[in-house]
């Protein structure tokens, strides 16, 4: 949740015959409820989306300027707003203009905090058309915009980035190459980092299926089903898409699963290949001290042949292997 609105702009990025061309419009827009309640239901739909990419400024400035934008405003104590969307709506323009699957529409610049960390949200919208209900009860056409209809969209987390992190860009994927000229605009470098990211994915389903979230009747199951569709993604050597991925995995609610993966605060971008050994934490445990170590399968919990207690934290394994009761009673003669 967007906790406050520092500044917000709007500039069109308007197509005509040939190419696209700024036009500028409000740098400085008044932060008014309205203003917030939109700039809080787009970042929230931003989040909810599971189809992005995450990654970090690319290391040539002189291609990807909006870098040394950001840079700017940031040493300038975050207060030149004017002069940063003004650079990036150049920069913007110069990007469609190259790529064959861009448009053009409102696009919404909003310094944002969240969690005590300074963002910057960019969001392209258009128009709709809808109707409305007049004083003198007649039904007339009215414009308004279509919030829910965004298509690029992406968010830098400024904090993340004067704190070195390795990730602070998102932005939404989309279908294709079409949003490949939002990426440029950003300067992002997506590299992907296949184990880390299965290692996140892991992280994510397993609090997704915490019984506390009331989302996921058979966590064991749920855990399962989610290793043997990375599995095939694995042998078919087929990068993940996340929203595909929700759908088949949980058909029941696969927009809330879609929400907890596509989180831009966990980072978790389509397109790796989970790695295999990342995936063994969903079905296995695994532990091991100076004397012993141990590793089982997550069924063997919910079949009971393997049982922890809580309180006093031990594992009872049952129906062990007649070679091993063998070797244990020969020991004990």
């Amino acid at each position: 949740m967007v906790e406050q609105v520092i500044q917000v702009a709007v500039h069109d990025l308007k197509r005509n015959s040939e190419s696209f061309e700024t036009v500028s419009g409000n740098a400085h827009l008044k932060v008014s409820e309205t203003v917030e309640r939109v700039v809080g239901e787009l970042h929230a739909m931003y989040a909810s989306r599971a189809s992005k990419s995450h990654g970090r400024f690319a290391a040539s400035s002189d291609n990807y300027p909006a870098q040394t934008y950001l840079d700017e405003f940031r040493k300038g104590d975050f207060k030149d707003f004017a002069t940063l969307t003004a650079k990036l709506m150049t920069t913007l323009t110069v990007q469609a203009r190259r790529k064959p699957g861009a448009t053009g529409g409102h696009v919404l610049f909003a310094h944002l905090e969240k969690d005590e960390q300074r963002f910057l949200l960019v969001a392209i919208i258009n128009d709709k058309l809808g109707a409305a209900l007049t004083k003198s009860f007649d039904i007339a056409s009215v414009e308004h915009l279509d919030l829910d209809g965004f298509r690029f969209a992406g968010r830098i987390n400024m904090t993340a980035w004067t704190n070195s992190a390795d990730r602070y860009i998102g932005f939404l994927k989309g279908k294709g190459n079409v949003a490949e000229y939002f990426k440029e605009f950003l300067g992002c470098d997506s590299t992907v980092q296949d184990l880390e990211d299965t290692r996140t994915l892991v992280r994510v389903l397993n609090g997704f299926a915490e019984p506390a979230k009331g989302f996921v009747k058979d966590k064991q199951a749920f855990l399962q089903k989610a290793y043997d569709i990375c599995q095939r993604y694995i042998r078919d050597n087929e990068p993940l898409d996340l929203e595909t991925f929700s759908n088949e995995l949980f058909p029941e609610n696969p927009k809330e699963l879609a929400k907890s993966l596509g989180d831009p605060d966990v980072g978790l971008g389509d397109g790796f290949v989970p790695k295999k050994r990342a995936l063994s934490p969903m079905v296995k445990f695994s532990a091991k001290t100076r004397l012993w170590s141990v590793e089982f399968n997550r069924q063997a919990l919910t079949d009971g042949k393997i049982v922890y207690n809580d309180d006093k934290k031990t594992l009872t394994f049952t129906e062990l292997p007649p070679d091993l009761i063998e070797r244990l009673e020969h020991d004990q003669e």
